[in-house]
């Protein structure tokens, strides 16, 4: 994947210090209620990663106030909420249990220098290079092991010093747990894990359940904890806050050789960084906006250094707080500053209550943690992109050798991945009905792969005509010397060859490194997706049937060798798309042609009129619409839906007609256009508008209108509903006009369609001096007649509207 971030600063950033008008008030409103959220969430987790370190409980504290005061006040991701982080709980236990906790403090100062430095030197897109299986397989190792660890405290003993350790002596833990410490930790899970799920109890909106479901998981599940232990008056093992002693803070230099205190900084600095760039990307996708990567490196460093100083935990950016942050309305980045001060306030105020919390709570509360880390989706995706064995490594590697020694191992699993894949390259021979023999080579052809090309070479009639296809991949020397002597042999003999690349299927590629048209090789070849009717490549037939098996037989010789690796691994693994993509089942609508995507890209559902049934509504219902709505949003977790409609729409002309209002016994047809009823009360209501353009046909307006009241229809369904508000799912309009090939996408907040762009006409109306180009409805191109319009009497959009420019 390509990350296409920009180094500029926040757009958001002119408005953060804003004087509050009417505005601002509203702005200050949703920042005060996100910060309480995050607030509520950040006291236990930091509570919690400081037990695990073995640090003083006070430290998760400090690092989560000067985390949300600093950074947010100084770093490049307005609404992300830095912190303690879990990322760093191994490390940071490690440099304690070996150099002591003052001098973790230095080194946490030390690493805070050395981010600052990495900042003002700019090179915070490097650590976005980090393969994500290393990244992912990082994080779930040390979720293992913070879970293995903290789970003898649930059980009411005590952590060894390595994960291996921990294992060895579960077993004996096991056998003799401590029970008031097991309750406590099992209700805490109990409650961490229920607690998001009580606002789907059965009852009215707004009921108990979901007014209970607003306060934070975290937080319910130690207040409960705390509050059993207190009723019940358990003995337990207490949360221990010691006074704060300015002399017992000032960080000490660590005792050891330089190599190992270096290679602690340059860890606990390469892991801070690359987790904080990392969620920062994830923040800035999720809020829809563009932050500055090295100014949220400095960020980080400064806050690293003020935490060492007064006594903290290494800090990072953390993708929980960040996405509750994101999630509760924040709007600017005091919402993280107010966050910090809340932490500091109770850090001050509170020890007496935080002091009833007990250990095991937190314990329970930061192994349900750990495990989370192990995201099952970051696996899919890894295996997906077959780094799955990279993955493993780095997970198993840092459960059993720590953080350092995974990510090398990781990184040298992905380095031997790559330079197998390298002289991994298949050569496949075929032959058609005619004795032509194709040549089909997948992956790169370097000197590893010469015995295997010579063998299938070898094996070639003297006098067939060959077609060597390449899939464009790179080719070194000796194969480009192998085939260019295959080739002058085989043309001596009688024989033809042409060498043609895969991406570029109208051109041929000579072995003396020339491209020239492929105009001249040959004849014109029909592909698949070349229209039927009136192609001058298929005769036409009066049998529709025959005409499908020309189109397949055509499929089969020309496009079926060429999808056919892609097609078997998804026969493999199955289908994982990211879009739903709901339109009309009208001919002409080609959802792949007009999407250009391919097999296992789109779960694409059509009907007649790309309606979505209203639930609960008597005789219009569908439950074939939902049920493939539920399926994509919860068994396949896409990402978007995407509504279509399209021009010239037979189903809307008809509901204009009022086809279904009509009287006598209903059929199926006027039964399914009842569910088009809503966008006839839209149109006359608020009907939907071109950005660029009039609307003068009512119909085409029906069309636009109709995709805007099927989008409110969706939100109906209880799965998106759910997934919308948790911001996991988004909802998009599209419009496609037939004589334009022109799609249009929905702005919501306008209430207007706007034209989908090239990216090379993108880039010519953004970039100038302020000529801006012609948006009126009827411009057209110089030369073009005033006469030409379209034969329902309205102008063509030629795309040169202006439109915004929106991601679908």
């Amino acid at each position: 994947m390509t990350l296409d971030i920009s180094s500029a600063p926040i757009a958001s950033d002119t408005t953060d210090h804003a004087p509050p008008g009417p505005g601002g008030r509203a702005r200050w409103a949703h920042d005060l209620s996100a910060s309480a959220v995050v607030f509520l969430i950040a006291v236990p987790f930091s509570l919690g990663i400081a037990l695990a370190t073995g640090a003083p409980l006070t430290a998760g504290l400090a690092a989560a106030a000067v985390g949300g005061i600093v950074v947010g006040l100084s770093g490049g991701t307005p609404l992300m909420v830095s912190g303690p982080s879990a990322a760093l709980t191994v490390i940071t236990a490690g440099l304690i249990a070996q150099y002591g906790w003052r001098a973790t403090c230095a080194v946490t100062v030390v690493a805070g220098l050395l981010q600052l430095l990495l900042g003002a030197r700019r090179v915070a897109r490097t650590a976005l290079a980090v393969s994500p299986a290393i990244v992912h397989g990082m994080l779930a190792g040390v979720g293992l092991t913070i879970a293995i660890a903290q789970l003898h405290v649930v059980l009411g003993g005590s952590p060894q010093s390595s994960a291996i350790a921990n294992l060895l002596a579960l077993p004996g833990q096991l056998a003799g747990p401590h029970p008031p410490a097991l309750l406590a930790g099992a209700v805490t899970v109990a409650v961490l894990l229920g607690w998001p799920r009580l606002d789907r109890l059965p009852g009215h909106a707004g009921g108990l359940g979901a007014r209970l479901a607003k306060v934070p998981g975290p937080l319910a599940a130690v207040a409960v904890a705390t509050a059993l232990a207190v009723t019940l008056d358990l003995r337990l093992a207490h949360i221990e806050l010691p006074a704060w002693q300015p002399h017992s803070l000032v960080p000490a230099l660590p005792h050891g050789s330089l190599a190992g205190v270096l290679t602690a900084v340059l860890t606990v600095t390469a892991v801070a960084s690359v987790e904080s760039l990392l969620s920062a990307v994830a923040v800035d996708r999720m809020s829809q906006r563009t932050g500055d990567l090295d100014r949220e490196l400095r960020g980080q460093g400064l806050a690293n250094l003020v935490s060492g100083l007064v006594g903290g935990l290494p800090i990072a950016g953390g993708a929980v707080r960040s996405t509750a942050n994101v999630r509760t309305g924040a709007q600017t980045r005091w919402a993280s500053v107010l966050h910090g001060v809340w932490v500091l306030a109770a850090a001050l105020a509170l020890t007496g209550g935080l002091r009833r919390i007990p250990l095991a709570a937190l314990a329970a509360l930061v192994l349900v943690v750990g495990l989370q880390m192990v995201s099952f989706a970051h696996i899919r995706n890894v295996h997906r992109h077959r780094e799955f064995p990279v993955y493993l490594t780095t997970m198993l590697a840092v459960v059993a050798f720590g953080v350092l020694w995974g990510v090398g191992l990781g990184a040298s699993t992905a380095v031997l991945l790559a330079l197998y894949r390298l002289t991994r390259a298949h050569v496949d021979v075929e032959t058609g009905p005619d004795g032509s023999v194709t040549v089909q080579t997948h992956g790169p052809l370097t000197f590893t792969a010469v015995p295997r090309l010579s063998r299938a070479l070898a094996g070639i009639p003297a006098s067939a005509e060959v077609a060597v296809v390449h899939d464009g991949s790179f080719l070194d020397h000796a194969a480009y010397v192998t085939l260019h002597d295959w080739r002058t042999g085989h043309q001596a003999a009688g024989g033809r060859v042409s060498l043609v690349t895969r991406r570029q299927d109208d051109e041929v590629l000579d072995p003396d490194g020339t491209v020239r048209s492929g105009s001249s090789a040959g004849p014109h070849r029909c592909r698949a997706w070349t229209p039927w009717v009136g192609h001058h490549c298929i005769e036409q037939q009066e049998d529709p049937h025959g005409r499908l098996l020309d189109g397949v037989r055509v499929f089969q010789q020309h496009t079926a060798p060429l999808i056919r690796p892609e097609l078997a691994r998804l026969a493999r693994e199955g289908q994982t798309p990211s879009q739903l993509f709901l339109t009309c089942a009208d001919s002409r609508m080609v959802t792949s042609m007009i999407t250009n995507s391919g097999p296992g890209d789109l779960f694409t559902v059509r009907n007649v009129g790309n309606l979505v049934p209203a639930p609960f509504e008597p005789g219009a219902a569908d439950d074939s619409v939902a049920a493939a709505v539920q399926y994509a949003v919860e068994a396949l977790e896409v990402r978007s839906i995407t509504v279509c409609g399209h021009s010239g729409c037979g189903a809307m002309k008809a509901l204009l007609d009022g086809v279904h209002e009509h009287s006598g016994p209903p059929t199926p047809l006027t039964r399914w256009l009842r569910n088009g009823r809503g966008s006839l009360d839209r149109l006359r209501r608020a009907p939907a508008e071109f950005a660029d353009r009039p609307v003068v046909d009512l119909a085409e307006q029906l069309c636009i209108t109709n995709v805007v009241q099927q989008l409110d229809q969706l939100m109906a369904n209880p799965a998106v509903e759910r997934r919308v508000e948790e911001g996991s799912l988004r909802l998009v309009g599209m419009y496609f006009d037939f004589a334009t090939a022109q799609a249009y996408v929905l702005d919501r907040a306008a209430g207007t369609f706007s034209p989908v762009k090239a990216r090379t006409e993108a880039r010519n109306t953004t970039v100038g001096t302020g000529d801006r180009p012609d948006t009126r409805p009827d411009a057209r191109p110089e030369g073009e007649s005033a006469e030409r319009v379209r034969k329902d009497g309205r102008v063509p959009a030629d795309g040169s509207g202006e439109g915004s420019q929106l991601a679908a």
